[in-house]
């Protein structure tokens, strides 16, 4: 791709933009929410046209893209994040939607449909066949099939677009084979994704957009965070991490205290910690060690069988998530869009959700002008990047989108905020947002819980960090006198290997 630029209402999406993939290569394409890289991609697969003036070439030859089926003749195909299946259908009807084999009469022809896609599907070792109703299968099963239809579909160019976020580390690793197989048969695949482990294992090549436009590229050898950080957001990766809160000297006062709070063994076996006036904890653990299992049980969303929870040094009883927020315990999901905001509503209306009694006059009418202050407040200190308060959430990115959802928390007034993956699908400059988010109300005095998948976040914003394995509280690194808080420390408690 050369010279591609793109505007939309007269804002410039793209500025002369290239990019190269080569066949049997695994290009990485990087680049903060905003960047343009999706953009970019929709003009590849003819979901959008560039402006006059650039030019889309294969094996050299210029050809022209003019809507998804010209694309799809030129081998190209992309498979987004949200798939694009039908579930009420099969695998063959999904692989051969749009064109299907008929009968002489017209009748579709499901039997011929079937035989010919079974090739595929053995050839990319799915363990379902062309008769299983998609609706039926895993998400990382119903991307197979996805990539599947690609195949099928002789695509020489695939794209990816953050095909790990609905994954398990065990479906990750399975797409990771697969990814790895198709290369070898000398696809050219152009991986989507702000997860740095994931750029380090399977990319050849990375290219990096900035505001629209061509960064960089970075070969397999040079590719390492310092570069690419510098290169999407342009700053050193020194200034990433914010941590200039002081617990120890700031807030020396007790804020959270739970004492062997379960729920009877299932998930959780009693757990014991507590948390001090501004300091920032981290819980860290391999999936499915109980993190967020404890932290729903300390919000109330879970019901405990046992222990207790003190706030202030007082005990208190939490029932439900509406009696721990007026408690002054607040939750972020990690599932911010199914459990978290109401995407079709205004990021004002999602800002005041919680403090919607407040507004009332009389018990009845809403004060909206306070509300329309608090939300552009919100937007203010949390530098929200949206034209204003009155746009849909759903219509922003993640980084944006989770700061929404924390504005809303903040406004409920937490002694306590227990932050569940807090830059899950999340671009590197919004994280180091996020990051100095942390730090500003751990300066403020709330105490913080954060439960993270990645450990040099953990190592990064964190004061001291509790290890979780198997439901239970099995370490402690950071802290007076504790183990230095480093992910080789942390994944020994993790992994048990301090017992060995």
């Amino acid at each position: 791709m050369r010279g591609i630029s793109k505007t939309f209402t007269g804002v410039k999406a793209l500025r002369d933009v290239r990019l190269k993939a080569w066949g049997g290569e695994i290009m990485a394409l990087m680049g903060e929410n905003g960047a343009g890289k999706s953009t970019l991609m929709k003009i590849l697969s003819g979901a959008h046209r560039a402006d006059a003036g650039g030019e889309i070439l294969i094996d050299g030859n210029p050809i022209v893209i003019d809507g998804p089926q010209s694309a799809r003749r030129a081998g190209i195909a992309i498979i987004y994040q949200e798939l694009a299946l039908a579930p009420n259908l099969t695998v063959a009807e999904n692989i051969y939607l749009g064109d299907e084999i008929s009968h002489a009469g017209g009748r579709i022809d499901r039997r011929a449909m079937e035989t010919s896609c079974a090739p595929v599907l053995e050839r990319l070792g799915a363990p379902f066949g062309p008769r299983a109703l998609v609706g039926t299968l895993s998400i990382a099963e119903q991307q197979m099939v996805e990539i599947a239809r690609a195949l099928h579909g002789k695509s020489r160019i695939l794209v990816l677009d953050e095909p790990t976020t609905a994954l398990s580390s065990r479906e990750t690793d399975r797409l990771f084979r697969l990814v790895k197989q198709l290369r070898t048969e000398g696809i050219a695949i152009i991986y989507i994704s702000h997860r740095m482990a994931e750029v380090y294992e399977l990319a050849d090549r990375v290219t990096v957009l900035r505001d629209g436009s061509y960064a960089g590229d970075l070969g397999k050898r040079d590719i390492n965070a310092e570069a690419i950080v510098r290169m999407m957001v342009g700053r050193d990766l020194s200034s990433f991490y914010t941590k200039e809160h002081d617990p120890d000297v700031v807030h020396p006062h007790l804020v959270l205290e739970v004492d062997g709070l379960t729920d009877g063994g299932r998930r959780v076996k009693p757990c014991s910690f507590s948390i001090n006036r501004g300091e920032v904890l981290g819980l860290a653990g391999l999936v499915g060690a109980g993190r967020t299992e404890l932290a729903r049980l300390i919000f109330g969303a879970d019901r405990a069988t046992g222990g207790t929870i003190r706030l202030d040094g007082v005990p208190v009883t939490v029932s439900g998530p509406a009696e721990a927020l007026e408690r002054g315990i607040a939750y972020l999901t990690e599932d911010r869009k199914a459990l978290g905001l109401f995407l079709d509503m205004s990021c004002g209306a999602n800002i005041n959700l919680g403090v919607i009694a407040r507004d009332a006059k009389g018990g009845m009418a809403l004060d909206l002008k306070r509300a329309a202050q608090r939300a552009t407040d919100a937007f203010r200190s949390l530098r929200v990047r949206a034209a204003s308060p009155l746009v849909t959430v759903g219509s922003l990115s993640g980084g944006n989108q989770q700061k929404i959802l924390l504005a809303r928390l903040l406004e409920t007034g937490p002694k306590v905020l227990i932050l569940d993956e807090p830059t899950r699908g999340v671009d590197v400059g919004a994280k180091s947002e996020i990051y100095r988010i942390i730090d500003e109300l751990a300066r403020k005095g709330i105490a913080i819980l954060v439960i993270s998948s990645e450990l040099p976040e953990i190592v990064g914003i964190c004061d001291r960090v509790l290890v979780m394995r198997e439901g239970a509280i099995v370490g402690s690194v950071g802290g007076a006198g504790g183990e230095a808080i480093t992910q080789q420390n942390i994944m020994a408690h993790a992994a048990g290997m301090e017992a060995a």
